[in-house]
């Protein structure tokens, strides 16, 4: 199916013939890149609108040959086995142009990267390597994770698929949901637990490839989720019934747990790409909009209201800006990342609050036209709402980062927040610029709903320091002034909220008194 308007109309031929371009794995970075920016254009803009494709399921089979045909996965995949040798920063640079145009595309890719190529690449037995990378480089094949099931979504450590050992295979069976590309994938990479002779499982998580082209190995897919947004991205409940070759499961250097740590960081590292690229959208398309609409004599962009939202956008796409360039430095795939959940879960949650804010202010901007589906703005919040619970639930990871930074308080002997947040590796130059803010003593045995209200600003002083660091190496002076400012002013909010001890209670009786006639004179 393709959605052209017009049917008789022929279609633009690719950019570049496919059998005389020179092979995009030699071409330099800037062209690579540029090229994929020009097939996106093409596909988004020339042969369908991104507007049309956004608004229905799945993608047309054209699309997707188009979007690979520029050969982005090249990226992820080590030079040794035809690609571009898995640089992270080019992998970041690839995800953020594809989110740009569209959110579900770059969370497709970033599925791809994060949580497959990368694990191959890192833990995947070397006769296997071969035969998997070549499908994604000559046959344009894709990979996804299984790990959430129906009963463990953040509590995925008491996962109930689980594996048995016979001669020359594993034996895997359970249910899993919510896995991106559900039904397209070629390859998942699926998590299990051994099942003992007494029937029980044991507490270490495995992994293994399945090849769903072969047989014994496919997945079945017992229902489509009606998802909310991103409809490019099929999701839904799959049934695990597999047999795997020993191969074809992955070797952790130390345990199972530690690799799903290390492949979950590394993938909540990547994820402000996408934010990255979608921020930026955000603001082009409010910059444009507000010059353009006029409010009696004036345009929009005169207002000063309108000035402050344009500007938290800015600021979205400054933060995760800054996130990008300091995970392009320190998240390559030989970095072990498992004992980095603070610094990961922070810039994750953050970066993700940053998206679904700058969706809302692009809506507000735009006003009523921007409540459909098929206008960028109401899609936009639809499709960055998820990111706040994919891969975390955002509310259980500030309170892991609370947690994490008590542990190490409680380690240090310190009480005192500036005191110790001058002197750790991740907020030593914000703490400097908030210490009026940040000088208190914190009482170390704090309430749930504390710790998140604590992460949440814990998570953006550790931003601040990357929008410091990248400043400092030259970044948009302006832009990086405004951002100070924008989040010392949500950070002293947030602190001021912080002095307040109030607890949050449900009445659960709550009918007896509590209908508003009987308390009106009449």
């Amino acid at each position: 199916m393709t959605f052209i308007t017009n049917p008789d109309m022929e279609l633009p031929q690719p950019l570049i013939s496919l059998n005389t371009r020179p092979k995009a794995s030699h071409l330099p970075f800037s062209v690579f890149i540029q090229n994929f920016r020009n097939r996106l254009e093409a596909v988004f803009h020339q042969r369908a609108t991104a507007d049309d494709l956004g608004t229905r399921r799945g993608l047309p089979p054209y699309v997707m040959r188009e979007i690979l045909a520029a050969d982005p996965m090249l990226a992820f995949i080590p030079e040794a086995y035809g690609g571009r040798g898995a640089h992270v920063h080019e992998g970041i640079d690839v995800v953020s142009v594809a989110s740009y145009e569209s959110l579900a595309l770059g969370l497709t890719l970033g599925i791809n990267w994060g949580l497959f190529l990368q694990p191959l690449a890192k833990y995947g037995n070397d006769m296997i390597k071969g035969p998997v990378f070549r499908g994604f480089v000559e046959d344009k094949k894709m990979g996804g994770l299984m790990i959430t099931e129906p009963n463990h979504g953040s509590d995925a450590l008491n996962m109930q698929t689980s594996f048995t050992e016979a001669r020359e295979h594993y034996h895997l069976k359970g249910t899993k949901h919510w896995a991106g590309l559900t039904g397209w994938a070629d390859y998942w990479l699926l998590t299990a637990r051994r099942k003992t002779a007494g029937g029980d499982l044991m507490r270490d998580i495995e992994f293994f490839i399945s090849d769903n082209n072969k047989p014994g190995q496919g997945i079945e897919v017992e229902e489509y989720f009606e998802n909310l947004g991103l409809y490019m991205i099929p999701y839904g409940r799959n049934k695990i019934d597999v047999r795997i070759p020993k191969v074809y499961r992955l070797e952790p250097k130390t345990n199972g747990i530690a690799m799903l740590q290390d492949s979950l960081h590394r993938s909540r590292l990547q994820i402000p790409s996408m934010a990255m690229g979608f921020t930026k959208r955000m603001l082009d398309e409010a910059i444009d909009h507000c010059q353009r609409r006029f409010v009696g004599a004036k345009s929009l962009f005169g207002y000063d209201q309108v000035q402050h939202r344009l500007s938290s956008i800015q600021s979205a796409f400054t933060i995760t800006s800054a996130i990008c360039a300091h995970t392009g430095e320190n998240a390559g795939i030989v970095t072990d990342l498992a004992d980095q959940g603070l610094k990961a879960n922070a810039v994750k949650s953050v970066s993700t609050d940053l998206m679904q804010e700058s969706a809302q202010h692009l809506f507000q901007l735009v006003g009523a036209k921007g409540y459909k589906l098929n206008h960028i703005a109401g899609r936009a919040i639809v499709d960055s709402r998820p990111f706040q619970v994919f891969e975390g639930s955002n509310d259980i990871l500030y309170a892991q980062i609370s947690e994490a930074v008590v542990k190490l308080m409680k380690q240090a002997k310190e009480t005192n927040l500036y005191r110790f947040l001058k002197d750790f590796s991740l907020t030593g130059k914000s703490a400097e610029q908030l210490k009026e803010m940040v000088n208190f003593e914190l009482n170390l045995q704090l309430p749930q709903r504390k710790l998140v209200e604590l992460g949440k600003v814990l998570g953006r002083i550790i931003s601040m320091e990357m929008v410091i660091e990248i400043g400092n190496r030259g970044f948009h002076e302006d832009m990086i002034t405004n951002t100070l400012d924008m989040l010392r002013q949500e950070l002293s909010s947030r602190l001021n909220s912080w002095s307040f001890n109030t607890k949050s209670l449900v009445t659960v009786d709550y009918t007896g008194q509590s209908h508003w006639r009987d308390f009106i004179r009449v």
